[in-house]
C-alpha cells in the first residue's frame, strides 16, 4: 500500500526542484542584467539546440533505464541494470557521432542563409560539440535515479547542472570576457558529465555484490524498448525548443532572450508535475507488472492532486504578477508579458490533466503515446510557421500552449479507455 513515504519523497524532490529553479532564476537574472540581450539570446539558442538534439542522441535511453529498473526489480535481477547502462553508452556515442557527421555535410554559408544570421553555423557547431557530454550526463542522472538514489539524481539535475555556468558567468563578467559565455556553457556540461559519471561508477560498485539472478538484455532489445520512448522524447523536446529555433529564423536574438525568460518562468509550474513523475515512474512500472490496478488508481489520483495543490498557487502568482516578475530581468523583458500569461495558462491545464504520459511510457504503451506526440508536434510546427512571422513571441506561445493542451487531452483519454484509470483531477 502507498504510505507517507510517497509524499515525503515527492516533497524532497520538489524542494530540490524549487532550489534548482531559484538557482536558474538568479542565473537568468544575472545574465539579463549584466549581459547584452543579443548575447543572452545566443546563449538560449545554443541551450535550446542542445536540448532538441539530445532528444535524438539519447534515443530514449534515459527513460528506458527507469523502465528497466522497475522491470528488473520485479524479476529479482536488479544488478543486470549495469550491463544495460553500458550498452546505452554505446548507443548514445553512435547517435552523437552520426549527428555531428550529418551537420558537417552542410556548408557554413547554407546554414547561415537559413537563419539569416552570420553566427548561426558557429552556434550550432558548438552545440553539437557539447551534445555527447550533455546526453551522457542526462543518462547518468536518470541512471542514478533508476538506482534508487532519487535525491542525489535531483541534486545533479537541479543544482550541479546550473551551478558551474553561474560561476563561469560571474567570473567572465568581472574578467570582461562575456562573449565567452557560450563556450563555458558547454564546459559546464562536460564538467557535469564527469561528476555524474563518477557517481554512477561508485553506486554500481556497491550493487555488484547483490545476490540475485542476472538477465541478459541485448542492445537490440534495449533499442526496441527505448526508441518508442525516444520518439515521444524527441517530440517533446522539439515542442519545448522549436519555438526558440523558429524565433531564431524569423526574429532577432534579443527576441529569443525575452521569450526564453517567459518560458523559464512558466516552467516553474511544471515543478510539481515533474517532481511527482520522478517518484511514481518506477512504481507505475512495478505495480502494473503486478496487475494491481486498484493501487494504480490510488497512485494516479494522489499524484494529480499533489500536482494541482502545488502548481495552481504558483501559476496564479505568475499570471497576476507577470509584468512585475519580468521587470526583474530588465524593462525590455516585459515585452514577453502576454507570452508568459499564455504559457502559464497552458501549464494550469497540464497540472489538472495529470501524469498521463509517464503512465503510458511505464506501461508499455510508448507507441500509442508516440502517435499522440507526433501529431501534436506536427500541429506545433505548423502553428509556429504560421503564427511566429505574424505574432512573434505571442505566436510561439500560442503554438506551444495549443499543442500541449491537445496532446494532454488525447493521452488522458487513452489511459482511461485502456485501463479505466482517470488521470484528470477527480
Amino acid at each position: 500500500m502507498l504510505n507517507s513515504s510517497f509524499f515525503k519523497n515527492s516533497f524532497y524532490v520538489l524542494l530540490l526542484r524549487v532550489s534548482g529553479v531559484i538557482l536558474l532564476f538568479f542565473l537568468s537574472l544575472f545574465l539579463t542584467n549584466f549581459y547584452s540581450a543579443n548575447l543572452v539570446g545566443k546563449y538560449d539558442f545554443v541551450r535550446s539546440t542542445i536540448m532538441l538534439l539530445s532528444g535524438i542522441s539519447l534515443l530514449g535511453t534515459n527513460q528506458a533505464i527507469i523502465y528497466y529498473s522497475g522491470v528488473l526489480s520485479s524479476k529479482n535481477s536488479f544488478k543486470s541494470i549495469k550491463a544495460v547502462y553500458v550498452k546505452m553508452l554505446s548507443i548514445i556515442f553512435c547517435m552523437s557521432t552520426f549527428i555531428y557527421l550529418l551537420f558537417l555535410s552542410f556548408s557554413k554559408e547554407y546554414v547561415n542563409e537559413i537563419f539569416e544570421k552570420q553566427e548561426a553555423y558557429d552556434l550550432i557547431n558548438i552545440s553539437i560539440q557539447g551534445l555527447f557530454f550533455y546526453s551522457i550526463a542526462l543518462l547518468n542522472i536518470d541512471t542514478i535515479r533508476a538506482l534508487k538514489k532519487t535525491l542525489l539524481s535531483e541534486l545533479f539535475r537541479n543544482i550541479f547542472r546550473y551551478l558551474p555556468i553561474f560561476v563561469f558567468a560571474i567570473v567572465l563578467y568581472f574578467l570582461d570576457q562575456t562573449e565567452m559565455i557560450i563556450t563555458w556553457l558547454v564546459v559546464g556540461f562536460i564538467l557535469l558529465f564527469f561528476i555524474t559519471g563518477i557517481a554512477v561508477y561508485v553506486i554500481f560498485d556497491k550493487i555488484k555484490y547483490l545476490n540475485n539472478k542476472t538477465e541478459n538484455i541485448s542492445t537490440k532489445e534495449i533499442i526496441s524498448t527505448s526508441y518508442p520512448m525516444a520518439l515521444s522524447a524527441i517530440s517533446y523536446f522539439i515542442m519545448q525548443s522549436i519555438d526558440v529555433i523558429f524565433l531564431g529564423i524569423y526574429n532577432s536574438f534579443e527576441t529569443i532572450a525575452y521569450y526564453s525568460i517567459a518560458v523559464k518562468l512558466s516552467s516553474v509550474a511544471a515543478l510539481a508535475i515533474v517532481s511527482v513523475n520522478i517518484v511514481i515512474a518506477p512504481k507505475i512500472a512495478k505495480i502494473y507488472k503486478d496487475n494491481n490496478f486498484d493501487e494504480l488508481r490510488v497512485l494516479m489520483k494522489k499524484a494529480t492532486r499533489l500536482n494541482v495543490a502545488v502548481s495552481i498557487p504558483i501559476l496564479f502568482c505568475i499570471i497576476i504578477f507577470s509584468t512585475y516578475l519580468l521587470s526583474f530581468f530588465g524593462s525590455d523583458y516585459t515585452l514577453a508579458k502576454n507570452s508568459l500569461i499564455i504559457l502559464a495558462s497552458s501549464q494550469l491545464f497540464n497540472s489538472i490533466s495529470g501524469p498521463s504520459a509517464i503512465f503510458l511510457n511505464m506501461t508499455g504503451r510508448q507507441k500509442s503515446l508516440n502517435i499522440i506526440l507526433i501529431i501534436a508536434l506536427l500541429i506545433n510546427v505548423t502553428l509556429n510557421v504560421i503564427l511566429i512571422p505574424i505574432l512573434g513571441m505571442i505566436g510561439a506561445a500560442l503554438s506551444t500552449a495549443i499543442s500541449l493542451i491537445l496532446w494532454k487531452i488525447a493521452a488522458s483519454a487513452l489511459v482511461y479507455s485502456l485501463d479505466n484509470i482517470k488521470t484528470f483531477l477527480n
